[in-house]
């Protein structure tokens, strides 16, 4: 099962480091969501899943029990997550209705102008 496990994040991280590299924001977008949902995976598996088990310490003698902690984290993370894609989305969908496109340029105009300046263009 830990194979599982380790595979699902490994797999979730890789494709949203790629989505991430991609110069257009819907992909960005993705691969945020993507790693979002690799961090919760991980968090909630270090909470080592217990089968049957009560989620607190009881009283009557069983010394097992299923840690809360990662259960609240992830749950937190979701919500946040949730709530950061949206936010997302709203900006991008904004950035592409008023330039027409959805490309992240990573260079500044003036320096476009000034370069092609410097080669005669």
């Amino acid at each position: 099962m830990e194979i599982v496990v380790a595979t699902s994040v490994g797999v979730l991280t890789a494709g949203g480091v790629y989505l991430i590299l991609r110069l257009r924001a819907f992909p960005v977008i993705l691969g945020l969501a993507l790693l979002s949902y690799a961090v919760n995976v991980f968090l909630f598996s270090t909470g080592r899943l217990a089968i049957n088990m009560p989620p607190v310490l009881q009283n009557y003698g069983e010394a097992s029990y299923t840690d809360p902690l990662p259960q609240a984290l992830v749950l937190t993370a979701i919500v946040i997550s949730f709530g950061m894609t949206a936010v997302l989305v709203m900006i991008a969908l904004g950035a592409f209705l008023e330039a027409d496109h959805d490309r992240i340029d990573m260079t500044d105009a003036d320096e476009d102008k000034d370069a092609q300046k410097e080669t005669g263009a």
